[in-house]
């Protein structure tokens, strides 16, 4: 890889972290639990960015295998909390 692109993925990786920490922060501040379950949806998804991106880096594709699973996983969390919300589970 040229080192544009790995500066680039470097700087993709130090943006999603900050992101992922102001999110922690809403999580634990959050006053309601939709709000918490809205940043845990959230901060999945941007480690499932994270780890996508260390799959390029690393040139391991088998984390992107790890990635899909994780993410039907965290949906799958999204909807059940969803569900006893409305409590209709």
């Amino acid at each position: 890889m040229s080192d544009l692109v790995l500066t680039l993925l470097y700087v993709a990786g130090a943006i999603i972290i900050f992101a992922m920490v102001l999110i922690f922060i809403r999580f634990l501040i959050g006053p309601a639990l939709v709000d918490r379950t809205i940043a845990f949806d959230v901060m999945t998804v941007g480690s499932l960015g994270l780890i996508a991106l260390l799959s390029v880096l690393f040139g391991r594709e088998i984390y992107l295998d790890v990635n899909i699973i994780y993410g039907l996983l965290s949906f799958t969390s999204v909807v059940v909390v969803g569900k006893y919300i409305e409590k209709k589970l």
